[in-house]
């Protein structure tokens, strides 16, 4: 409509000025010149619509293989990381199924909290895979994941290390399952594990603490793992007694050690050729130098006299 009335407006101009400038022609000379002047001025309009029209669609063109070249490199990218992945021996199922499912996750209609859980979660896993790349990863707090996961992981060894303030962590539920996975690497994978226990010298002397660490430690060696325990001088503050050590395969572990009032453990897990290898060494010195646990003494048996 708006190009009509214009080209009736320019053409009822074109008349006018035809009629003033030369009123000898006839009318319809006139008439046919405002018609090629009407008709030229839309002709004239599309063109300039067709231009603007035209100058969008480049520009949607070049937007959109910007953003097909953006996508591509996106997926060039992700496909490399993928390709990496697989050649390094990682499971490149697991990894699309995380992305997967954090993907529906924040697609979906629950409450705020559980995305930034979800996004708290991946945050976390990325920087603990990110430290490993440097052979070093430290939590600020007492990591039982990990002790159960590298127990799963483990092939052939586990040495571990338990000073007096692990001790009270084997009358606690988390424990069980970490026997649980220890009693399945032995069967499954005929890992041998070995466990020294630390003990004060004022722990050795008391009756009825020995008791109750003599039936801890046959109820771990009744299970498959062999046990050994060094007594600690009380007033040495070592580090024997602050912090606890578990090898696996030696070739990596996790350190637990705690403050001066035996709490806030921290965990550190170190995969260094070197540090382990010390580790594993300074283990064997301790395993000579310690005492096997005398095995429990079960009561006898009630004498039977003549009725």
């Amino acid at each position: 409509m708006l190009k009509t009335l214009i080209t009736v407006v320019v053409g009822t101009v074109a008349y006018v000025v035809t009629n003033l400038i030369d009123q000898s022609q006839d009318e319809l000379w006139k008439l046919a010149m405002s018609i090629v002047i009407g008709g030229s001025a839309l002709i004239v309009q599309y063109m300039v619509d067709f231009e603007r029209r035209l100058e969008k669609v480049e520009s949607g063109q070049d937007a959109q293989t910007r953003q097909l070249h953006d996508h591509y490199t996106r997926l060039s990218d992700a496909a490399g990381l993928l390709s990496e992945l697989d050649q390094a021996g990682m499971s490149t199922h697991d990894v699309k199924r995380l992305i997967r499912s954090a993907t529906q996750v924040a697609a979906s209609r629950g409450p705020d909290i559980l995305k930034d859980f979800a996004r708290a979660e991946i945050k976390s896993l990325a920087s603990v895979v990110t430290d490993l790349t440097g052979m070093t990863v430290h939590w600020q707090r007492d990591n039982n994941e990990w002790l159960i996961r590298l127990t799963e992981c483990a092939r052939s060894t586990i040495d571990a290390t338990s000073s007096s303030a692990d001790r009270p962590f084997w009358d606690t539920d988390p424990a069980g399952p970490y026997l649980k996975a220890q009693i399945k690497a032995m069967g499954d994978h005929d890992v041998t594990i070995r466990r020294l226990f630390m003990i004060k010298d004022t722990e050795e002397g008391d009756s009825e603490f020995m008791e109750r660490f003599r039936e801890l430690c046959q109820g771990q060696r009744d299970l498959g793992i062999q046990v050994r325990f060094m007594v600690l001088a009380q007033p040495r503050r070592s580090s024997l007694a602050t912090r606890d050590i578990v090898i696996f395969d030696r070739a990596l572990y996790l350190e637990y050690t705690t403050d001066r009032q035996d709490s806030n453990v921290q965990t550190r897990l170190d995969a260094s050729a070197d540090r382990v290898h010390d580790e594993a060494r300074s283990f064997g010195m301790l395993w000579e130098a310690a005492a096997e646990p005398s095995p429990r003494q079960d009561p006898l048996p009630p004498l039977r006299g003549p009725r």
